[in-house]
């Protein structure tokens, strides 16, 4: 937005200031989408709309600069909002995204808490369009644009989880020919492994995985680092190599009984789940933890028929989980003790865990942990 107002001359007569002549600002409609920008501009406060710093210090719509990807929030907003091509909208989220059907589904969307607009009514709901955007590309098959130039430079890529997918896509679109190597059997990572049907289908991560083996990425599945390959005949047969491992270890409680034969980790259960293989998790299951994987794995419980318990050591304003995935899982019959710790796993004697003893906890100061 070049100039987001024109104004009279004025000038201060005592306090509050009084105008010379009415004050006139003159806004372009076309362009505004209750961002806030104005109102940061106006020199006399005319615009009461919010009443903080709307652009960062990387002179960026706050809810561009909250986004991890950088994605051009105000600019797509504004091609839906003045009835624009939906293709115009994907391409402008692709540009620093490639999963919009995918982030529309389960991304925390910070952008939404930083928006401006929440300052006048409510934060627009960015996520939610995005979703509809990204499945729009995919009802249409809308395809990345191919690179310009062709560049002879090859990069290796280890892991295909979302970091790993994402760079090999933005290494394609600059011209770079791209290997991904893959421990695993398919591409995906924690989307595939981790993040429940319910809330992510499949097709919807194969449809825009497809787009990336389409740009000319080739995939190598089953093929693990420093048992199939090693780095230093990556680093002879690639000029770069990008490494993308993620983290694929859950962390343990460290005490007693953890160890039992039916005493599994959140990731493990959910990967199970992810694999179509057979799980029984039993009549009653206790979730220990508050972050998005224990609320997952507690819903994906409940579904299977399990009587489910989280139980937390904090209270539910200190929960690391997305707020609606909690109040989702009360609704389907999830019960949450909160201020409550594991201290010992109580087994019988085919070292199966029978009960988990806990101690009441109460808030502190906060600390580390």
């Amino acid at each position: 937005m070049t100039e987001t107002f024109r104004s009279s001359k004025f000038k201060y007569l005592n306090d509050p200031p009084v105008m010379s002549r009415p004050f006139s600002i003159k806004i372009d409609e076309d362009q505004c989408i209750g961002c806030g920008v104005c109102v940061r501009q106006c020199p006399c406060q005319t615009i009461e709309l919010v009443k903080r710093k709307t652009l960062s210090e990387r002179r960026q719509p706050s809810c561009q600069f909250a986004c991890p990807s950088g994605v051009d929030v105000r600019g797509w907003m504004s091609v839906v909002n003045n009835g624009g091509s939906i293709d115009d909208a994907w391409r402008l989220i692709v540009r620093n995204n490639p999963f919009p059907a995918v982030t529309g589904r389960v991304c925390p969307h910070p952008c939404e808490s930083a928006c401006n607009r929440s300052y006048l009514d409510e934060a627009l709901n960015i996520n939610s369009l995005e979703r509809f955007i990204g499945d729009y590309g995919i009802e249409n098959g809308l395809a990345f644009a191919a690179p310009e130039k062709k560049k002879k430079e090859k990069v290796a890529v280890v892991g295909a989880g979302p970091s790993g997918m994402s760079c090999a896509y933005h290494l394609a679109a600059m011209g770079y020919p791209v290997t991904v190597f893959e421990a695993g059997g398919r591409p995906g990572g924690m989307l595939s492994h981790a993040i429940p049907r319910y809330r992510l289908p499949q097709v919807v991560i194969d449809a825009e995985i497809q787009r990336i083996t389409d740009m000319g990425v080739e995939w190598r599945y089953n093929t693990k680092i420093g048992r199939d390959i090693g780095l230093d005949r990556l680093a002879q047969d690639f000029r770069a190599v990008f490494v993308a491992i993620g983290a694929q270890r859950s962390t343990v409680l460290d005490i007693e009984g953890e160890h039992a034969s039916n005493v599994v980790t959140g990731l493990e259960f959910l990967r199970d789940i992810s694999e179509g293989k057979k799980v029984s998790p039993g009549r009653k299951v206790v979730v220990v933890g508050g972050g998005n994987t224990a609320v997952d794995a507690a819903r994906a419980a409940r579904r299977l028929g399990s009587d489910v318990t989280i139980i937390y050591r904090r209270t539910q304003s200190e929960m690391p989980a997305y707020p609606p995935e909690v109040e989702e899982a009360g609704r389907e019959g999830v019960k949450i003790e909160f201020l409550c710790a594991p201290v010992r796993v109580a087994l019988n004697g085919s070292n199966k865990a029978v009960s988990v003893v806990c101690t009441r906890m109460r808030l502190g100061e906060t600390d580390a942990s």
